[in-house]
């Protein structure tokens, strides 16, 4: 076999030519990164507290608060107290929230197959499975 670049070298110009794709989606549609971040993970799970919204992203709770509250300002998300312990905060997507992740999602993939163009149909069906599979996130 060929030498290669290490796969980290290859993942990271991966990850950084897909985020230069994705930033003028997300300027065009008004919200940051951490922003879309946020509504991805409140899509996936429509009901979370902040504690496990910033576990399942990555970040420190304290981090994500100011992208929180600008969510909520926008009407994009709900924050209400739990019932159980009303110092804890459960975080939902509105309807607006679910329509503006919606949108940015479509305009991304669109962005992603220009991408992936340079694949065949059936190249570009294997690295989707093989990036799902070694994708730490997907247990």
């Amino acid at each position: 076999m060929p030498d290669r670049p290490d796969l980290a070298a290859m993942v990271v110009r991966l990850g950084r030519s897909l985020v230069t794709a994705e930033r003028p989606v997300l300027a065009a549609h008004d919200v940051s990164m951490w922003g879309y971040i946020v509504l991805s993970a409140l899509a996936d799970e429509p009901m979370r507290t902040q504690t496990a919204l910033a576990r399942a992203i990555g970040a420190d709770k304290t981090r994500i608060i100011a992208t929180l509250d600008e969510l909520q300002e926008r009407s994009l998300i709900e924050r209400e107290p739990d019932p159980g312990d009303r110092r804890v905060r459960l975080l939902r997507l509105t309807p607006a929230g679910r329509s503006l992740y919606a949108a940015v999602r479509a305009d991304i993939r669109t962005a992603e197959e220009e991408l992936l163009d340079v694949l065949t149909a059936a190249d570009r069906r294997t690295f989707l499975r093989v990036l799902q599979l070694l994708d730490p996130a997907g247990d």
